[in-house]
């Protein structure tokens, strides 16, 4: 394709690719199928047919303000290409669930966040490779004029509407046109329906979430989930519809993956069979022409300097234009070489320096100085520039820092301090301009060395003697100046260039593009770097050619300056960007004067950049008609370290037309060179760079490993042998070993060349005719799943779906992130401010389809950010590396957020097939299992020690308190604090007793009760709650004790006191009198009826007289108590406990603390249920600080409570954890004497297979267990597996089974459900010791033989618990602990406070806590998400963000994780925000 399309062929190749997509019949507005209608988005082809408009400067306002696409990206093939691919999507119609937001988040993101346009623009990638563009060719009608022809006309196939509206597919899309339609901005409702191929219509009764007025789509229809659960709530209406998207099938099928008997191993990408292959011979390393040597060529830079200020000193050499475009000041050669004297005076003469001050240090011969000149002052530039030559010390140029926290500035210090800079030259406007200190003084810019900062203007310097000449050497190996060149990882290198070098390439360019003496070039780019400093700055002055600078504050306000000047001064060479070739183009309407006949060459300094052929052919087509002449069009090709690596030659011959590439992305990919015809969807057209550079030596190399040379099909790294390149990367010897000291090989590993290579960064091939193409560049590179792909390309994709001009001023930045040993493609964008949520939500999924089918590769992440919110260089492009540190630091602050880990992620190990257990056929002999030791391990025995116990005497605890208040009357046994620690009231043994007696005539007088009824004891913590339990023993009545109601909270707290009052069947409530009225309030009655209400008795006034005699059990085996709690998992159980457990507890806990009469124990925990219950902290003069668990020992808690209580005498040691469970209250309790309790560590993805795998502190993937204290007097436990119920071998991972004379006898259930009481209390093992019972307590872990030795003289056997079997969750066939990886999100973000997750249909949901401004809601989203796959290898399918104490907590701190789901299935937790991850 040469030149540009037709029109006709355009329209021809237009039907044919979209025939099969455009709808036939006309569809009604209100039909709402959901048809994508395509319409053409207008380019740069269509400029004759545009209506003519008004003044250029107002339109060109009105339309930059719009916000619009990055030309450099703009291709009609490519945005065909994406609309056609697009088309193809809606076919498969998949509803993609929208993520739900808080209102707040939603108004922030709007207008709010929009600040007036700033001095920039685009998607430059890190080196300023072209500042994007603010403008577009696209059509000046207004997009409502689109959507409101689209809604009422049915379909349209004009091909000059500029638009395409589709929805994401299925609902969302149905919903985007009810939106469009009725223009309502506000929060978008919620996708409720599911679309699948045919609608499903369930008969079931409606439940309307959303107002009537939209009927149709306010219904969320109750569905099946997963679990077979009816939910009727928009929250599971959405996880459903993920579901159902992610049940689609993917693309990349997934191999059967093999599982090594102890390790989770990641799938490795297998190549694929069938992927193209280079098939070319090995190619040639291309010689460019010899350089030809002129006999006047000077020696040096300086030389040629010198010859034309004394020849010519009246010849222009530099005109500066200011804003108006006015000439503002004219540098000639005699100017500049009188000026470079004083300077170089100046710098070797420091005594009669500037700035009245003696304290500027002697620069000693090549030292390093920082260049600081703003981009309008090339002369100040340029006179400095040369000065340092002559003075013989090394300029390093750099941006000037605007701010303290300019993006990238620290990487510029850092830079500067390498270098051992300690002067920086600048300009009086520039150094008036920097950021001052409050007492003037520049302050320290972060991470800059200290500077002395020194002014060149010629006020501030005093003149050379008049016989006085600088020495003037030939050009030699030491360096001449050091270029700055960011990497992709945001490090900011220099590249030293030499005096030869610098000589030699400025040859290379005199000879290539054929400069003669006083031709004029008008410079738009940057002249202190790169092609603007080459041409504009360098090579000018060794031809005594006459330079145009046209700074970028007047691009800005007039984009077709450049040409006005080429124009005004018959320029000959112009140097520009693309981007300025597309503003030239939008602005140029009203210039009747343009002639561009003079110009024999327009260099495109950004040729390497593969989009950037649209630029060049739209603005040939427009201007050959003004006298552009098309061999004029010259794209280049260069880099920091390689110079100019070639350059189309301006020639005087057009029938050579210039070389084109269509090339196939899909082979692109795998770096292969396969040509495509332009028919295929996905294709990269890419424009010839000219030839190599004289006197040069060019090949291609594979871009990793040895640098062996490439097929003549295959696509590889340009490597360059020339004088005129980069020496080195300043004071980085290994770096510059790799990049300037290659030497490529050929297959036989022969190297090409005695000479070194340097490596240019640039992509490419060498094509017929030694012809350079550029395919992208190093830096852009992200290798996904084995296949490469550019972040430009991805960029022209993203930029190319824009049916809504969606994004702001074409601002996207695409980067690669590694999660779980692959790079990942992140994409950013601006939105633009007027954006609504529908909007946003309606490009994304459209972007990820128009990727997905183009490259053939998923998005990662595709996160949107509020216009002009993303760091920026110098020149305004986007600084990649900075926006890359914010994502992963979560400072991004995104407004929408689009995560896609299940299609991305395709190297998750092999989900866990079960295999076989060990039966009972293994062998068995004696305590081993199949080669190890049987898990097993037992307490002291309690009877040898306890016969001259006189307690050992009573059987019940109601005969004990008898005993006790005879023998020991005034023994204080009970004592209750204030918050402050004052004594409220004290208890003594004979004061219960009486008590006691009084409560129990009050229960057979009053209520009537007969020996066995159940009491409910309904009192806060404190004595009375201790006298009514024992009243109850004593007139033979069965206590509960029972939380009271929360005032504060009675709607919620109140039902469960009911509720386990009617399940234990209480016959009678026993409280205080405060509770007792508020159980008949208005509060209490409008949760509970109060005549539902068993007899209700206040112990306040008690009856005066004794009970006629105290009750004794017949049978020790009958129920003393019922212990009620609601488990974590939200069951409620009451265990029943006999008065033979209930007795044995009490003596084992006496025994392991060695409690005495003597001792005092404070009480820290709930009296109502489990340990809290029985007994409480041992902290006797704290020997002994016991951390109740019911899960696994929290270290990090234990440790710092230690931590904080050193100072008051609190010895570590002495901090422990007891465990105790539903079926056993205490089955570990750390006992005064015995070992430490021990800390090990295991590995996290063995537990995962039921394996338990020590490993050391510190590993990767290792969890520290802490050992659950020490087992109690009487207990014995085993560890079994509870499926098979066999016995496993030391350190294997099980369920604790426990058997000991003060376990629970049963579930109390209103239903007496046998097969639940016969499991937990009296399971047996299927094979070993079959007889003994044991009770099961539902929690996981392992024992341990320790080399300690305890008490008995015994080898130590520790338990650690894992964490509850209820608890856990089964994913991908493996078992997961909640707490594992809520610690892993936890640790992600300092503003994640608290988090839970659980399992819904499959999925994993995440909730946490945000504590800090809800603009951070969704940087935790790409956060969580990450954190979960890198460490537990799991993907996160839905993240929420709540408010903090939304996680429910029960009594005891442990989380409810099932209240917590089922709130979130209810839609109750009002959520800042919620993702549904892809």
């Amino acid at each position: 394709l040469a030149g540009d399309i037709t029109q006709k062929g355009y329209e021809k190749k237009r039907s044919k690719l979209l025939g099969a997509y455009l709808p036939h019949p006309p569809v009604s507005a209100d039909q709402h199928t959901g048809i994508i209608q395509i319409k053409r988005l207008e380019g740069s082809m269509a400029h004759e047919r545009r209506p003519p408009m008004a003044s250029s400067a107002s339109r060109y306002h009105r339309r930059r303000s719009s916000g619009t696409r990055d030309e450099r990206y703009r291709s009609d093939v490519h945005t065909e290409a994406v609309q056609a691919a697009l088309a193809k999507h809606k076919e498969r119609k998949v509803a993609v669930p929208m993520p739900s937001k808080r209102r707040s988040l939603v108004v922030q993101t709007s207008m709010d966040a929009y600040t007036p346009p700033d001095t920039s623009s685009g998607s430059e990638e890190e080196g300023g490779q072209g500042e994007g563009t603010p403008t577009s060719s696209q059509g000046s009608i207004g997009m409502e004029h689109w959507i409101s022809r689209a809604i009422h006309q049915g379909s349209t196939t004009s091909s000059s509407s500029s638009s395409t509206q589709s929805g994401g597919s299925g609902a969302a899309g149905r919903l985007a046109d009810v939106l469009a339609q009725t223009h309502n901005h506000s929060a978008p409702p919620d996708v409720t329906t599911y679309t699948s191929e045919h609608p499903v219509q369930v008969e079931r009764p409606q439940v309307s979430t959303v107002p009537r007025t939209t009927p149709k789509y306010g219904n969320a229809k109750l569905m099946e989930t997963g679990d077979g659960v009816p939910v009727s709530s928009r929250v599971s209406a959405k996880i459903q519809q993920l579901v159902n998207t992610l049940k689609q099938p993917r693309r990349p099928p997934l191999r059967e993956f093999f599982v090594d008997d102890f390790e989770e191993l990641l799938e490795v990408q297998q190549p694929d069979p069938n992927q193209p292959r280079p098939e070319g011979s090995q190619m040639v390393a291309i010689r460019g022409e010899p350089l030809g040597v002129v006999t006047n060529w000077p020696p040096s830079l300086e030389a040629a300097l010198q010859r034309w200020g004394t020849i010519s000193p009246k010849a222009p050499c530099l005109t500066t234009m200011d804003t108006n475009g006015k000439p503002l000041y004219v540098l000639t050669y005699g100017k500049i070489t009188l000026f470079n004297y004083s300077h170089t005076y100046n710098d070797q003469h420091p005594i009669r320096s500037c700035l009245k001050s003696d304290a500027f240090p002697l620069l000693s011969f090549h030292e390093q100085v920082a260049l600081v000149f703003p981009n309008n002052d090339p002369a100040a530039f340029m006179v400095a520039f040369y000065g340092c030559l002559l003075a013989e010390v090394v300029p390093v140029p750099i941006e000037v820092p605007l701010t303290r926290k300019d993006a990238g500035s620290q990487q510029i210090g850092f830079l500067l301090g390498s270098c051992g800079v300690t002067v920086a030259l600048t300009s009086d406007a520039c150094h008036k301009g920097l950021p001052k200190g409050p007492t003037g003084e520049i302050p320290q810019f972060k991470g800059w060395p200290k500077l002395l900062w020194f002014v060149t203007e010629s006020k501030h310097l005093s003149k050379p003697p008049r016989d006085w000449f600088p020495h003037i050497k030939d050009a030699n190996n030491d360096t001449a100046y050091i270029e700055y060149k960011t990497c992709k990882d945001g490090s900011v290198l220099g590249v030293t260039v030499t005096r030869i070098a610098l000589l030699t390439h400025c040859q290379a360019l005199t000879q290539s593009c054929g400069y003669t003496e006083a031709e004029i070039i008008v410079n738009v780019l940057d002249f202190k770097k790169d092609v603007g400093l080459w041409h504009g700055i360098l090579t000018s002055v060794m031809n005594m050619m006459h330079v145009i600078s046209i700074p970028y504050s007047l691009m800005k306000v007039n984009p077709l300056s450049w040409i006005q000047k080429v124009c005004q001064y018959k320029g000959k060479v112009a140097c520009v960007k693309s981007r300025d070739m597309h503003w030239a183009l939008v602005a140029h309407r009203d210039q009747r004067d343009v002639n561009l006949n003079s110009l024999r060459m327009l260099v495109v300094a950004d040729g390497s950049n593969p989009w950037s052929i649209s630029s060049c052919d739209a603005f040939l087509n427009v201007f050959q008609s003004k006298g552009l002449r098309p061999e004029v069009i010259c794209p280049c090709a260069s880099s920091a370290e390689a110079l100019t690596v070639a350059i189309r030659r301006p020639t005087d011959d057009s029938n050579q037309p210039p070389g084109r590439g269509v090339l196939s992305m899909q082979g692109l990919s795998y770096s292969v060179i396969r040509v495509d015809s332009e028919e295929r969807l996905s294709v990269l057209t890419v424009q010839d760079v000219g030839t190599v550079m004289p006197g040069a030596l060019m090949c291609v190399v594979k871009p990793e490993g040895v640098p062996q040379l490439c097929r003549t099909d295959e696509i590889g790294e340009l490597c360059v042998c020339s004088i005129a390149t980069g020496m080195s990367y300043y004071g980085l010897s290994g770096m510059t070993k790799n990049t300037f000291e290659v030497f490529p090989m050929t297959s036989s590993g022969a190297p090409i060349s005695e000479y070194p290579f340097t490596r240019t960064g640039l992509l490419g091939f060498i094509g017929p005719g030694g012809l350079v193409f550029v395919s992208g560049k190093m830096d852009g590179l992200m290798v996904v799943s084995g296949r490469r792909h550019n972040a430009d390309d991805i960029v022209a994709t993203a930029l190319a779906v824009e049916p809504m001009k969606f994004v702001y001023r074409g601002r996207i930045a695409v980067f690669s992130v590694t999660v779980l040993h692959d790079e990942r493609i992140v994409v950013v964008a601006e939105q633009r401010p007027d954006s609504t949520e529908e909007d946003s939500f309606q490009w994304m999924s459209r972007v990820l389809q128009a990727i997905d089918s183009i490259h053939n590769v998923g998005v990662f992440c595709l996160a949107l950010v509020p216009a002009n919110t993303l760091p920026k260089t110098p020149l305004g492009g986007i600084h990649l590396s900075e926006t890359k540190q914010l994502f992963l630091e979560g400072s991004l602050h995104p407004c929408n957020v689009l995560m896609c880990p299940h299609t991305c992620v395709t190297n998750l190990p092999k989900p866990r097939q079960k295999q076989p257990e060990i039966g009972p056929a293994s062998v068995m002999v004696g305590n081993l299992v199949s080669g190890k030791r049987i898990a097993q391990a037992s307490g002291r025995d309690l009877g040898q020690i306890e016969d001259n116990d006189q307690a050992r005497k009573f059987l019940f605890l109601s005969e004990v308190l008898q005993w006790r208040a005879q023998t020991t009357p005034d023994h204080v046994l009970f004592t209750l604090l204030s918050s402050r620690g004052t004594v409220l009231s004290s208890l003594t043994c004979l004061q219960l007793h009486k008590r006691a007696e009084k409560i129990a005539a009050m229960l057979m007088e009053r209520g009537h009760l007969q020996d066995g009824d159940h009491v409910a004891l309904v009192y806060p913590p404190g004595i009375d709650l201790v006298a009514a339990f024992y009243g109850c023993l004593y007139a033979g009545c069965v206590p509960i004790t029972v939380r009271p109601p929360h005032p504060q909270n009675i709607a919620t707290t109140l039902p469960t006191v009911k509720m386990i009052v009617e399940v234990s069947r209480s016959a009678c409530v026993m409280t205080s009198q405060v509770i007792s009225k508020l159980l008949k309030s208005k509060e209490a009655s409008a949760a509970v009826d109060v005549r539902s209400w068993p007899l209700v008795l206040d112990t306040d006034d008690l009856p005066k007289k004794k009970p006629p005699q105290l009750y004794k059990p017949s049978n020790p085996d009958t129920l003393a108590y019922l212990d009620f709690s609601v488990s974590t998992t939200g069951m409620l159980a009451g265990v029943k406990m006999s008065h033979t457990a209930t007795s044995a507890f009490c003596r084992s806990i006496k025994l392991q603390c060695e409690l005495y009469p003597s001792r005092e124990v404070a009480i820290c925990l709930d009296p109502y249920c489990g340990l809290g219950f029985s007994r409480g902290l041992d902290l006797s003069r704290v020997r002994t600080c016991v951390v109740v668990a019911e899960e696994r020992p929290r270290i990090a808690l234990t440790q710092s409570f230690s931590k904080l209580f050193k100072d008051l005498g609190l010895h570590p040691r002495a901090v422990s954890t007891s465990f105790g469970c539903r079926v056993n209250l205490a089955i570990c309790l750390q006992g005064t004497s015995g070992p430490d309790p021990t800390t090990v560590y295991v590995d996290m993805r063995a537990l995962r297979h039921d394996r338990v795998r020590l490993v050391e502190r510190g590993s990767p993937h290792s969890l520290p267990l802490m050992e659950s204290g020490k087992i109690l007097p009487g207990v014995r436990i085993i560890i079994a597996n509870p499926e098979t119920k066999g016995p496993l071998g030391d350190s294997h991972l099980g369920e604790i089974w426990v058997h000991c004379t003060h376990n629970g006898s049963g579930y109390f259930t209103v239903y007496g459900d046998e097969a639940l009481q016969s499991d937990h209390f009296n399971s047996h093992l299927s094979f070993g010791d079959t007889q003994t019972v044991w009770a099961r307590t539902g929690y996981l872990g392992f024992l341990r033989r320790t080399e300690l030795t305890d008490a008995s003289g015994e080898r130590h056997d520790a338990l650690y618990v894992v964490g509850a079997l209820d608890e856990a969750m089964e994913l991908r066939g493996m078992r997961y602990h909640p707490i594992d990886i809520e610690t892993s999100v936890i640790r992600t973000h300092k503003s994640i406070m608290e988090c839970a997750v659980f399992p819904w249909t499959n999925l994993l949901v995440v909730v946490v806590e945000l504590e800090g401004s809800e603009q951070e809601a969704l940087d935790l989203v790409p956060l969580v998400t990450n954190a979960v796959l890198e460490e537990h290898y799991l993907i996160v399918g839905v993240v929420v963000v709540v408010d903090i104490g939304v996680i429910p907590i029960n009594s005891r701190g442990e989380k409810q994780r099932m209240h917590l789901r089922d709130g979130f299935l209810a839609d109750q937790l009002d959520p800042i925000y919620v993702a549904y991850n892809m």
